[in-house]
């Protein structure tokens, strides 16, 4: 059962492979995130990863791992605060903030490069889990 303050972390990191098969499924082809020779231009100098494909992290666990199987997610915010790329370690973590009515929760979300521990995107979530929610 999930309980305020509770908090849990899972590591990642995208590969190029994985950029492009989330710009083929979204049709998101910006070359920002597909021509190292175009994002060598920008701002980042090289290119970056989708920001809805690092926060898709959010949807994983949630659904699968914390709460677990069987959570609706009902919610999310999130603001993308630093670029990702591919090839690096980041770590998910999730934060209970608060138990609500009917079984669910709002969960903060947050993803931070392990190396730097500087935090790339914020947010918060709330889900629903009959069996691994507490009903208030």
């Amino acid at each position: 059962m999930l309980e305020v303050n509770q908090i849990y972390t899972h590591d990642f990191s995208f590969s190029q492979k994985d950029v492009e098969a989330f710009a083929t499924v979204t049709g998101d082809t910006n070359p920002l995130h597909l021509d190292a020779e175009f994002a060598a231009k920008t701002i980042f100098r090289k290119p970056i990863i989708h920001g809805f494909l690092g926060g898709s992290v959010f949807s994983k666990v949630l659904g699968t791992q914390f709460p677990g199987e069987g959570s609706i997610y009902l919610k999310q915010s999130m603001d993308f605060v630093q670029p990702m790329v591919v090839g690096v370690t980041y770590q998910a973590v999730f934060t209970v903030l608060e138990i609500l009515p009917k079984s669910s929760a709002r969960i903060e979300t947050k993803i931070i490069e392990v190396e730097t521990q500087k935090v790339v995107t914020t947010g918060e979530a709330v889900v629903m889990n009959r069996q691994l929610i507490p009903k208030i």
